[in-house]
């Protein structure tokens, strides 16, 4: 049966390609006899992001209210969200609205109650996949900063940046006066005075 299918896709970081998710995605539609009438993608924006922040999931979603689209195809269950929350409300909307979803990488199809079911666990295992990262990365900023090394950026306060600060606390300007002549933030003011 011939369906109007939207690919959507999605890289995290600058460096990586859509061009690999959308060539299988077509690869697939072309296979079942897929219509694809739209292609949605975010750019360098993370999972963990919701909706407000992924302009192309936003459009995505609102040419499926629109009823513009029979099936949403992604290459990876993770293209969508890490969070289960995230997961389950995109899945709610399309279903809502009779819409499918094909998961080309874990090849779950949601017009089937095996998809349905196999969905839903693979967004607890994304889940708890995010907050194993998170932990590791928790731990090993504790064990840095016990080792007594700095985590963060480390704000460069040059010379001149020391002088100007001085200058205009000698005329009697405020920390955050200061900060905004000089288009820094207060704190950095102080740690300029203080280095002088």
């Amino acid at each position: 049966m011939s369906r109007n299918v939207a690919l959507y896709a999605r890289v995290s970081t600058r460096g990586q390609e859509l061009e690999n998710q959308l060539a299988e995605l077509s690869a697939a539609c072309a296979r079942n006899d897929w219509q694809v009438v739209r292609v949605f993608t975010d750019y360098g924006i993370s999972g963990a992001k919701g909706r407000g922040a992924r302009k192309g999931l936003d459009d995505l979603l609102k040419a499926v209210v629109r009823r513009e689209i029979d099936q949403v195809c992604v290459w990876s269950i993770d293209r969508l969200g890490r969070s289960l929350r995230d997961l389950i409300g995109v899945l709610e909307e399309l279903r809502q609205k009779g819409c499918d979803l094909y998961v080309h990488k874990q090849a779950i199809d949601t017009n089937t109650p095996s998809g349905k079911m196999l969905f839903q666990m693979l967004g607890v295992f994304a889940e708890f996949e995010r907050e194993i990262i998170r932990e590791r990365i928790i731990a090993g900023q504790q064990r840095a900063r016990a080792q007594g090394r700095r985590i963060g950026r480390r704000t460069v306060i040059g010379e001149s940046l020391q002088a100007r600060a001085a200058h205009l606390r000698s005329d009697g300007l405020s920390l955050r006066d200061i900060g905004g002549r000089l288009n820094v933030s207060p704190a950095t003011v102080l740690k300029a005075l203080v280095a002088r």
